[in-house]
């Protein structure tokens, strides 16, 4: 699992257009639990409870998603967003005070959107 001094390299690569794009590029692709743990991310982001250093990590987790070339490149069948997962999952352990039941709400609502209807047990691991 990548450390924050790794991640925060890439705080660079983050750009919210950047993100939108990505996301709605490989959002099926990516598969449910990418997509719920960046969203989780992005609007804890938003949030102005949250510190400083937090934005940090979700910068560099959301910048390393963006990048297509990374640790295992995306288009690699199976594996190519397990990498990017792993990373957001850590930064999202990281920053948990962040994640809140209104974070958690706008993420599946976003969620529901671009899936439709889900089972929420999918989420369990990101959480």
């Amino acid at each position: 699992m990548h450390s924050p001094k790794d991640l925060e390299k890439y705080r660079g690569s983050y750009s919210e257009r950047g993100l939108m794009n990505k996301l709605s590029a490989v959002a099926k692709k990516a598969g449910i639990k990418a997509v719920y743990a960046v969203l989780l991310l992005y609007y804890a982001l938003q949030s102005p409870q949250t510190s400083t250093k937090d934005k940090s990590i979700i910068y560099g987790a959301l910048g390393y998603f963006i990048l297509p070339l990374d640790l295992v490149p995306d288009f690699i069948p199976l594996a190519g967003f397990g990498d990017d997962l792993g990373a957001l999952v850590w930064a999202i352990s990281r920053v948990v005070a962040n994640i809140t039941d209104e974070v958690r709400q706008q993420a599946r609502t976003k969620l529901h959107d671009w899936f439709g209807d889900y089972d929420q047990s999918q989420l369990r691991d990101v959480e």
